[in-house]
């Protein structure tokens, strides 16, 4: 449990080490209010409905997923709009040519700390089910649950950094229909979890879609194949001047 606990956070600690931008706690704020939302419309969802009916409490389960996922999406746009205006007010006030922050890094930040709530609220709920009662696994159900939980939450957190990166350029570029195309991957990980106790039908369609977000992540950032073999056998000069420390 401890090992699975330590897992989830992972890949905001190691995107924590390379931040160089604005705190990631504002778009994770973001991310709270919109959860916030989507449980308070649920939650009141359930209590006007028929409590034993099992196929409309499934409904509602499914329609809070997706109601979560839209309002996530609208926040992260609107967290998009409000950054874009607050740099195009820094740039008339530093009369400077440039922006101060690029975009991409916004866009990092801004996956950084959706990412980072969603793990955090994963982690909590976790450790909340492992505090009984009952055992894991104790009718014969899987005994990896922790395990892949743990794996499900740090896809997660990655996802959402990709998204953001993806996301961002997109507006940037008014290509819509990678946005549309970001919004329909996140309903369907999303999605993926209802097929659990069968976690192999979870995490293995989930890294794929990982696998795919990520190189399209790397080439929107402006990442290549050449670049990317100069950085692994540490011969990008650039990379190298910039990170030389005196001895």
């Amino acid at each position: 449990l401890l090992a699975c606990f330590l897992a989830d956070p992972a890949p905001v600690s190691a995107g924590l080490g390379f931040l160089t931008t604005p705190d990631p706690g504002v778009p994770a704020f973001f991310w709270l209010v919109s959860l916030l939302l989507s449980s308070l419309v649920w939650f009141i969802s359930v209590q006007i409905s028929n409590k034993e009916s099992a196929a409309q409490q499934k409904g509602l389960l499914i329609f809070g997923v997706v109601l979560s996922v839209l309002l996530q999406e609208t926040f992260r746009f609107g967290y998009y709009k409000l950054l874009k205006k607050a740099n195009e007010g820094l740039l008339t006030l530093s009369q400077e040519e440039t922006m101060p922050i690029s975009i991409r890094q916004l866009a990092y930040v801004s996956g950084l700390g959706f990412g980072f709530m969603s793990g955090a609220f994963s982690v909590v709920n976790i450790l909340a089910d492992s505090a009984g009662p009952g055992t894991i696994g104790i009718h014969g159900d899987s005994q990896h649950y922790f395990l892949s939980s743990a794996f499900m939450t740090m896809a997660i957190i990655l996802l959402h950094m990709f998204w953001g990166v993806v996301f961002f350029d997109a507006c940037e570029k008014r290509c819509w229909w990678a946005v549309g195309l970001v919004v329909i991957v996140h309903l369907l990980v999303s999605c993926l979890t209802f097929q659990n106790p069968d976690y192999t039908a979870t995490l293995v369609p989930a890294y794929v879609i990982l696998f795919g977000m990520g190189v399209w992540a790397f080439y929107t950032a402006g990442g290549s194949l050449r670049n990317l073999k100069l950085c692994l056998t540490c011969k990008d000069k650039d990379f190298l001047l910039s990170n030389h420390r005196p001895r």
